[in-house]
């Protein structure tokens, strides 16, 4: 058959040459252009069939060359076709070179021929060999029928012999699927949910047995059908249900659905629907559908919600007090401030030792109440201003933080170095009161007759690295680290320092409210990051900050 192939393809390649030869002759004769048709289309009908060639002998390299000549003279007849038709036009006509061009033409025709009779002779020796093969093959055939019919037997014993291994495994499969048939009733009823099959050809509907007990009834005590479900469903639920089922049967989908039913006792119980349309093996469009009990989870929704209320009720007095506590006080507190310091130095002269003292304790403790109402407010601000994010360059509220705290800074004699930070999508504020409380914590506590040094560094990490830190739903964040050279702490209270109102030293000791680590907590908080602090006594601290990228 390849021999064939090659053949007819050799010979279509000859007879549009042909063609193209005879249309030629007649059209130089006649100047009759109907003669050009054959030659028009003889390219293309060379170069399909030697498309085709190319691919039956591409195992066959000798044949592979030898169409690489045949395509190149067959080529050189196809410009001598065009060189005739040149010099036999009557504008551009030249006997002699249209002589040259015919004699030449045929040569090339007889060179096209031997070329062709070549590559047939070689595809006539491979079959005489193939042919030998062949009846070399036709001679085992016997041999080769019984050997089949041997091989055939075999496995159709070993065919018997894994029948009856998977008869044997079906009987295990069908007794684990009464046991799991079983333990999904038992899973219904524990988990107060049942399932339905609805076949949309046949407008059959089955449900399962917790379905019946869901609505009040045993398994298979009426025939489901649409209308017997809409029996059941409360009146003020009842066009709504119908108006999702007739959805159903157009849309082929089944969205969440609630409704209330009525069972026959008159207990009303809350469901939620939903399903999903699936094509079976013969065709069949079925939804499948599964129907939850939430009459609990709906009662527990309402005491939520009733509780919700009290608690924005509970706020609303909170940040009432909250407002008096930090607006209304000042006013008393003001005016005691401003009392005593209209006490002058002379009046301070004639009192007694006790008295002045008395002056001094109510001045200094004014002084306190001053910063706690102070952070008070601060630490409010946090929570209820407006969390307005702008893009902003850290560095910016990082310089602004150090001249606020430049006299503090001047005094203790500090160091800061910081890398360059980045710019992040913040509340510009609020990061640069979270700087000032860091920066100023570290001048706090730091080590008496040791000047104090601050690094902050930035760095991108990923928060695959810090699974028990950070937000995962977020990929990429940037870890901002303070460390300093200060009196250090106690690594147990690396939690509890960022509590509110929580002091590891008197206030005797460092002056202070316990609210600036809380605020710097409820600020990271705030953009969605975390903050660590890790210590020793005497070796500093490193306070870390991520914020999400």
């Amino acid at each position: 058959m390849h021999t064939y192939e090659i053949n007819i393809q050799l010979e279509r390649l000859m007879s549009a040459i042909k063609d193209a030869e005879t249309g030629q002759r007649g059209y130089i004769i006649t100047r009759n252009a109907r003669f050009l048709t054959p030659y028009i289309y003889s390219r293309d009908k060379v170069n399909t069939s030697f498309i085709t060639l190319k691919k039956l002998t591409a195992d066959n390299p000798q044949q592979q060359e030898n169409l690489q000549k045949l395509f190149k003279l067959i080529t050189l007849r196809f410009v001598s076709f065009e060189n005739c038709l040149k010099y036999s036009d009557p504008k551009t006509y030249d006997k002699r070179k249209l002589d040259n061009h015919m004699f030449g033409g045929r040569i090339l025709m007889e060179n096209i021929r031997f070329k062709v009779d070549e590559m047939n002779d070689i595809e006539k020796t491979y079959l005489k060999k193939r042919l030998k093969i062949y009846d070399a093959e036709i001679s085992l055939s016997p041999l080769f029928s019984i050997s089949l019919f041997l091989v055939a037997l075999s496995f159709i014993l070993l065919a018997y012999r894994q029948i009856s291994r998977d008869f044997e495994r079906l009987k295990v499969f069908n007794k684990r699927l009464l046991i799991s048939s079983g333990l999904i009733a038992e899973s219904e009823s524990i988990g107060n949910f049942s399932t339905w099959q609805w076949d949309l050809d046949a407008d059959k509907i089955d449900y399962s047995d917790n379905q019946f007990r869901l609505l009040g009834f045993e398994p298979n005590s009426f025939v489901p059908s649409k209308e017997t479900l809409l029996k059941f469903v409360h009146p003020d639920d009842k066009d709504a249900v119908a108006k999702s089922i007739d959805g159903i049967i157009e849309n082929k989908q089944v969205p969440f659905i609630y409704y209330k039913i009525v069972r026959p006792d008159f207990e009303v119980r809350y469901f939620k629907t939903t399903g999903k349309l699936v094509t079976d093996q013969q065709g069949s469009k079925i939804l499948l559908g599964i129907n939850f009990d939430i009459t609990d989870e709906h009662l527990l929704n309402i005491e939520l919600q009733e509780r919700n209320k009290e608690l924005e009720k509970s706020n609303k007095e909170l940040a009432s007090f909250n407002h008096v506590a930090s607006h209304d006080l000042q006013e008393p507190l003001r005016k005691i401030q401003t009392f005593i310091s209209r006490v002058s130095d002379a009046d301070k002269e004639v009192m007694s030792e006790s008295g002045k003292n008395y002056i001094s304790k109510i001045e200094s403790s004014a002084k306190r109440m001053r910063v706690l109402i102070d952070d008070l407010l601060l630490f409010s601000r946090t929570n209820t201003t407006k969390k307005e994010f702008l893009k902003m360059n850290l560095n910016e509220l990082l310089d602004n933080a150090e001249s606020e705290l430049a006299e503090l800074i001047e005094e203790k004699k500090a160091v800061i170095r910081s890398n360059k930070l980045p710019k992040l999508s913040v509340i510009p504020y609020q990061i640069e009161q979270l700087f000032i409380n860091l920066i100023g914590n570290s001048l706090k506590y730091s080590r008496p007759d040791v000047e104090p040094e601050i690094s902050i560094t930035s760095e991108k990490v990923s928060a695959c690295d810090y699974p028990e830190i950070v937000d995962q739903s977020v990929k990429k964040f940037h870890k901002i680290t303070f460390t300093d050279n200060g009196m250090g702490f106690d690594p147990q209270f690396k939690e509890t320092i960022f509590i509110l109102f929580q002091r590891l030293h008197s206030k005797t000791e460092y002056p202070g409210t316990g609210i600036g680590l809380a605020i710097c907590k409820k600020i990271v908080e705030n953009h969605k990051g975390h903050i660590t602090a890790n210590s020793n006594l005497g070796e500093g601290s490193v306070f870390t900050v991520f914020l999400p990228d």
